[in-house]
């Protein structure tokens, strides 16, 4: 019996999936091994993902036997399953008591103050030293600030929920750790809701509390969202600028026409892809994908930093290209898990480039992109700081 490939989960090329990751769309339905040593399917065909998100007979319960990329050792039950650990009927029903909190228009009601957002910290990046770290200056900050207002958060506590977030996404730290930084963000969402009860306001918590929502389902929504809102845009604002800095002629095209925005967003998106493996699953019943029949309790990755460059769906898809018109990319995943926050995400990209190379059109990296720290160690893929100058 052939023994199945070890997954590595780092990337040698900042610009590239892991080449074995690559050599997996060979077989595009393939067994490998996981770090932990477990086993699961690995999917890096788009068209077999986008079928398998959509199947009801694969499951997102990350309680359920054969879940993963789960942190190894024992799994502590959290109070309630957060929302992307349900399946339908719950699935359907908790998503749909938030989903008028993100609609297009909602978000671009939002334009104005995450675009005063962004200007307040351009014009501290500007009265800083140089170089500057725009991590710290710009990325992190920006969509931080913008999810707290949105869910009500007070952004005094950044430092507790960025610090218990990145502990939680380090796969290089023991389960325990990550488990418990889990539980802190959710016991401080449990506090922040009953103060919230007490003293009601106009924000996403306040009204899913007016419209009777459990405490700790709320709880659970809360860390979800608070995780989900920062880390992730942040390191796509960084990776982007990085990117930029680095292809002149799409830096230019994007400083001489703003409606090429929304195309280099969608493009780095695909390109980079940074949190793949949060769309995993783990099968109800015996069912065949892309002509293998993968066994009930067996769990699915997706190879969706591959998938978003699969020759079958995106032409030279390895070439970073604003004009290919990539929206049909699974970097937020799809089916009915689709990411519930893309909208503000493409919102706050939008904003943040356009107004970063307009206001300080001779940004450039104050360092090689060899010499930066990219993290690999990170179920999010980004960069721990990125030094640039003007």
């Amino acid at each position: 019996m052939t023994e199945s490939p070890v997954l590595p989960l780092t990337r040698t090329c900042p610009y590239a999936p892991p080449a074995e990751h690559v050599q997996l769309q060979q077989e595009p339905v393939a067994r490998v091994t996981l770090p932990d040593g477990s086993q699961a399917w690995a999917l890096s065909r788009l068209e077999d993902i986008r079928a398998m998100l959509a199947d009801p007979r694969f499951s997102s319960d990350r309680q359920r036997e054969g879940f993963p990329l789960q942190p190894p050792g024992p799994r502590p039950a959290p109070p309630r399953q957060p929302m992307i650990g349900l399946d339908p009927p719950e699935h359907g029903e908790a998503r749909r008591a938030v989903l008028g909190e993100f609609t297009i228009r909602r978000m671009n009601a939002l334009r104005p103050r995450i675009q005063q957002i962004v200007d307040e910290h351009v014009d501290g990046l500007l009265a800083g030293p140089r170089p500057a770290d725009l991590v710290s200056a710009l990325a992190l900050p920006v969509p931080s600030l913008v999810i707290c207002e949105l869910l009500g958060v007070p952004y005094a506590d950044h430092d507790f929920f960025q610090t218990r977030s990145a502990n939680l996404l380090d796969r290089t730290i023991p389960a325990e750790k990550r488990y418990a930084a889990a539980n802190e963000i959710r016991e401080y969402m449990a506090t922040l809701i009953i103060q919230k009860e007490k003293q009601p306001t106009d924000d996403l918590i306040g009204r899913q509390i007016a419209k009777g929502a459990d405490r700790e389902d709320l709880a659970g929504l809360g860390f979800l969202l608070l995780l989900a809102g920062h880390e992730t845009t942040g390191n796509m604002i960084s990776l982007g600028v990085m990117t930029l800095l680095e292809r002149p002629s799409a830096l230019a095209a994007l400083k001489q026409d703003p409606a090429v925005t929304p195309e280099v967003v969608e493009e780095l998106l695909r390109y980079f892809t940074i949190a793949e493996y949060v769309t995993s699953r783990v099968a109800r019943e015996d069912v065949e994908i892309g002509g293998v029949v993968i066994p009930a309790g067996d769990g699915v990755i997706t190879l969706g930093n591959v998938a978003n460059r699969d020759p079958a769906a995106f032409a030279d898809g390895d070439t970073f290209d604003i004009g290919r018109g990539a929206r049909h990319h699974i970097a937020f995943g799809f089916g009915p898990h689709q990411c519930l926050g893309q909208n503000l995400a493409r919102v706050e990209l939008q904003i943040v480039f356009d107004t970063l190379f307009a206001r300080i059109p001779d940004l450039r990296l104050a360092t090689t992109t060899d010499e930066l720290s990219f993290k690999d160690e990170s179920t999010v893929y980004g960069l721990h700081s990125l030094p640039v100058t003007w």
